[in-house]
């Protein structure tokens, strides 16, 4: 594994969560830092982990309307012209 992304409510703000998953996952090359994980940085992983752990923010607001307009068929261009 090259890398693990955490994103979303849960994955950007959850300090714990991420590291009760990443606890057993020493086998793919996963190393937390805990400094780095509790202060929500962008890379949570250890500077000696062989894999890269990332805290991504996003959307998901926006997406999932995104996604739901794009299912329906919607001109987003064109509703927010009129």
């Amino acid at each position: 594994m090259d890398t693990l992304v955490f994103a979303g409510g849960i994955g950007e703000r959850a300090p714990v969560v991420r590291e009760r998953t990443c606890q057993e996952l020493g086998f793919l090359g996963i190393e937390l830092d805990a400094r780095r994980n509790s202060a929500d940085d962008a890379v949570i992983s250890a500077s000696g982990s062989r894999a890269t752990v990332r805290v991504f923010r996003t959307d998901e607001e926006s997406m999932i309307a995104r996604a739901v307009r794009r299912v329906l068929g919607l001109d987003w261009k064109h509703e927010t012209s009129s």
